[in-house]
């Protein structure tokens, strides 16, 4: 396997072009033109579906449409490997739309752009969905050899726990981004540390701060602790 496919070239497709640079020629389709830029091969969609595996980093409102368009032009010994972070909805659209001599694997890059250029040590989600032409190994430790440590777990479980910890981080950094935060010059290190945050989430798109509490399953239960939780406090407040 010398050279791969990227379908998407948004701000995570560059990051992961960066990532399978080290050890691969990379083929990129994106719809918008992009500039000469190099190890990087942009090509037409049907060079890339020609890659024996190819990565997906497309926005989550787009993966089915996506899915459904390449579906007839694979060959039978692709791999598909999603990116998104949202992991039931996926897998369940490639499940069902991909033809069954392509095969499956879950991925999330459990960092972004910007925690990817200063964090050292980061995670990756991996799930073997149905890895028919037994790449799931030499992908595992692809990735491990790029430093980052691969956390294998199935999609729902990968949702649940997300909606806790992204989800909330996403929901929280957007609210107080809403409220209207800003540095005053008696800032505390917690409160600069809730300024980075805001920068972090708000940086990403909106598109994907919604799809992100859309696409899973179990943000919906967490927005309605979190509220329960800010009513808690409240009442606590009113009651002294």
């Amino acid at each position: 396997m010398n050279s791969i496919g990227i379908i998407g070239y948004g701000r995570f497709g560059k990051v992961l072009a960066n990532i399978l640079q080290k050890g691969f020629s990379v083929k990129v389709y994106d719809l918008e033109t992009e500039i000469p830029t190099p190890g990087i091969d942009f090509c037409s969609l049907d060079e890339v579906l020609m890659e024996s595996s190819i990565f997906l980093a497309v926005p989550i409102r787009s993966f089915k449409d996506v899915i459904k368009s390449i579906t007839p032009k694979l060959n039978t010994d692709t791999t598909i490997l999603d990116v998104c972070s949202v992991k039931k909805y996926p897998v369940e659209i490639m499940e069902e739309y991909l033809p069954e001599t392509v095969g499956i694997i879950a991925t999330h890059p459990m960092f972004g752009p910007d925690s990817f250029l200063h964090s050292k040590r980061l995670n990756i989600m991996m799930h073997s969905t149905r890895d028919i032409q037994n790449v799931y190994p030499f992908w595992k430790s692809y990735f491990s050899g790029q430093d980052l440590k691969v956390i294998e777990m199935d999609p729902d479980t990968h949702d649940r726990l997300a909606s806790q910890t992204q989800g909330v981080t996403h929901y929280l950094g957007r609210t107080l981004r809403s409220y209207g935060i800003k540095k005053t010059p008696i800032d505390t290190q917690g409160f600069r540390e809730l300024l980075d945050l805001v920068d972090q989430t708000c940086n990403d798109t909106m598109e994907l701060f919604l799809d992100l509490q859309n696409y899973n399953p179990y943000t919906k239960d967490m927005i309605k602790e979190l509220d329960a939780a800010f009513n808690d406090i409240s009442i606590k407040l009113e009651n002294k």
